[in-house]
């Protein structure tokens, strides 16, 4: 098949809904949401748009089940009705052109900056590595009560999604948010029946999925975002990850969708100029490991990171070891190119690794991240997104706004 027959293919998922085509657009964090954390306009419009570009199954980002709790300024938190009306325009325009609309649930744990949280949480009072504690502050230990809310909380925001139209939730386990904290052995080092052993850490995840399953309706779908591993030294290994998708199988979950990395070690964030030869030919950074998944389970994969052009996306399909093309940065600056390649477009995506010259900066990936997010603002206003980067200048326009946001967000709070 051409690359656009092989793309086009409908998927059908365990609990019998159907995707309409293999496209699907992973998280990213919008940072959309008002300056207290309530839905906008522009995050339909801009879901609007992927719908009408051809993406089959669109994640939101990052929605957090705790207001107390953000990763970043403008997060949408979802805890109660107050913003239903807008929140079934933002699952309408996901869907208006037969697609599917998830929304991904998270917390963000220890990862909440110290400009938007004082006081974050953590399976254990673990700091980060010395250079990022000026950023982060040491986590206190969560409390079992505490843990047991929280699993609440995402049940809660699940059954509100599903009321407002959304076809399913993500649970964010990856990339060293809570869920992925209570899974690593590095930032979980509790000695009671949440920590341990690999079993016990794995505890947290199971009981998030069956309290989400327990609120909503069977033919509501639930997925989950996980790492492959963190790459970081006593951290979350394949092995235990490849444990956990077993679990999580045998439970139920309608797809999985593999990245890899954290904060402190952000292969989630790569630039094409980090990755092995290897990697690079196949586009995709995790199809390996979804290789070594598809031995052990049937459940549907979703592989994310590293896809760029339309010939690489469907060899990534026909190899069998996944059944859809996560995307991020490509949809971010072409957010129809969906629509092209299904048309028979010869389709080479044009993000490229952005660089400022400051080393750091370029090993976190900020520049990556955050010049990513501005392009979804613009297409949020109806904008044209931008294809090329302006270095340097990038870096010092998306520090300005990340200050304002933060400094809004906590004069609001009252500090």
């Amino acid at each position: 098949m051409t690359p656009a027959q092989t793309l086009s293919q409908p998927l059908k998922l365990p609990n019998g809904s159907e995707l309409p085509n293999r496209f699907a657009k992973s998280a990213m964090s919008e940072t959309l949401g008002t300056i207290d954390n309530r839905v906008t306009e522009e995050l339909v419009t801009l879901y609007r748009t992927w719908a009408n570009g051809g993406t089959g199954l669109s994640i939101t980002g990052n929605v957090m089940i705790d207001r107390r709790h953000i990763g970043e300024p403008q997060n949408v938190v979802l805890e109660d009705e107050r913003d239903m009306e807008l929140l079934r325009a933002w699952a309408t325009s996901g869907k208006v052109a037969g697609g599917q609309i998830w929304m991904q649930l998270n917390h963000p744990g220890k990862q909440s900056p110290k400009m938007l949280n004082r006081d974050p949480v953590s399976p254990s009072a673990v700091p980060f590595r010395k250079e990022l504690r000026g950023m982060f502050a040491t986590p206190r230990a969560l409390s079992g009560p505490e843990i047991e809310g929280i699993v609440a909380r995402f049940a809660r925001s699940a059954a509100l999604a599903e009321q407002a139209g959304f076809d399913g939730v993500q649970i964010h386990g990856a990339h060293g948010y809570l869920v992925s904290q209570f899974l690593s052995p590095h930032h979980n080092q509790r000695a009671d029946d949440w920590g341990g052993t690999p079993e016990k850490r794995m505890r947290f995840v199971l009981e998030v999925y069956r309290a989400i399953r327990g609120a909503t309706s069977g033919g509501f779908n639930v997925g989950i975002k996980l790492n492959s591993a963190d790459f970081q030294r006593g951290g979350f290994t394949e092995e235990e990850s490849l444990a956990v998708i077993e679990a999580l199988a045998d439970e139920g979950v309608d797809l999985v969708e593999i990245s890899g990395g954290n904060y402190e070690s952000p292969a989630m964030a790569k630039g094409d100029g980090r990755v092995k030869e290897s990697t690079r030919t196949r586009e995709a950074y995790f199809l390996e490991f979804a290789e070594k998944v598809r031995a052990r389970v049937s459940v549907p994969l979703m592989v994310t990171g590293g896809f760029r052009s339309g010939q690489g996306m469907a060899e990534a399909i026909e190899s069998g070891a996944t059944d859809l093309v996560g995307l991020a940065r490509p949809l971010a600056v072409e957010p129809d190119f969906p629509n092209r390649i299904m048309a028979g477009e010869l389709f080479t995506s044009a993000v490229r690794p952005i660089r400022t010259g400051i080393r750091l900066i370029d090993n976190m990936a900020l520049m990556e991240v955050s010049w990513y997010t501005r392009q979804l603002g613009r297409i949020g206003r109806g904008k044209v997104p931008r294809k090329h980067d302006r270095g340097l200048l990038s870096l010092m326009e998306v520090l300005g706004v990340m200050t304002s946001r933060s400094v809004r967000t906590r004069l609001r709070a009252g500090e």
